[in-house]
């Protein structure tokens, strides 16, 4: 893991994360003490849902469709939210 103070790592943002996204984890370091870490972010996207996930996705469907459609249209409720009016 490499380490960088605050300047030398700001001047080389770019190139930093050039190597973050390539594996490398970066230590940023202030007066020689580290305070921050650049790792590459998790991938947001599970790559398998899983029965786990299927089983939570059908009893949210099950959940939504057992509710009762509202009786006024979303704008309306947006405005009235936004305006304050009463219901």
């Amino acid at each position: 893991m490499a380490n960088y103070g605050v300047a030398e790592a700001k001047n080389k943002f770019t190139h930093l994360l050039e190597r973050v996204q390539d594996g490398e984890r970066i230590t940023i370091t202030k007066h020689g003490k580290p305070i921050a870490e650049l790792r590459a972010a998790p991938d947001p996207s599970p790559k398998t849902k899983g029965p786990e996930w299927q089983a939570w996705y059908d009893e949210f469907v099950k959940r939504r469709n057992a509710r009762p459609a509202s009786s006024i249209p979303a704008a309306e409720l947006v405005r009235a939210m936004r305006d304050g009016d009463p219901e």
